[in-house]
């Protein structure tokens, strides 16, 4: 987490001299042109600096609140160092692909119609409720 916090700290650094370049080239320029600055560029590449800012105070504050250093940060660490456990997954599970159909045809629905929303919500309830209760039903019931 130490290199992701000094990653961001420079990223703002760099996003705030460039806004702050970008702003007076735009004036120098708007000048000899004699129109007005543009200064959308200049609040992007400053918005850009404040999120890499309030990035890099989130980060640096989880990092000293969970009192250690990441096994990531540590030097001699080894693979296995980082990786917990992350729950059970159903590998053999068709259930989310049928999810991921529900999502396609709510996308769908946006673009061509609502009527086709509207299948893909019944689709949703069927795909959430056989993902969630495979267990209780049929070989792999407990």
């Amino acid at each position: 987490m130490k290199a992701n916090v000094v990653i961001f700290w420079v990223l703002s650094l760099f996003f705030g001299i460039a806004a702050i370049a970008y702003a007076l080239w735009s004036v120098i320029d708007a000048g000899y042109n004699g129109a007005h600055p543009e200064w959308v560029g200049t609040v992007g590449l400053s918005l850009s600096s404040v999120l890499a800012v309030f990035l890099a105070f989130y980060i640096q504050r989880s990092w000293k609140a969970q009192g250690g250093e990441l096994p990531e940060d540590n030097v001699n660490a080894s693979i296995d160092d980082g990786d917990p456990e992350l729950g059970f997954f159903s590998p053999w599970s068709w259930w989310p692909l049928v999810l991921a159909g529900s999502a396609a045809l709510a996308f769908l629905g946006l673009a061509v119609g609502v009527w086709i929303s509207i299948i893909a919500v019944g689709v949703f309830l069927v795909a959430i409720v056989g993902w969630v209760y495979e267990y209780y039903r049929g070989y792999f019931a407990r």
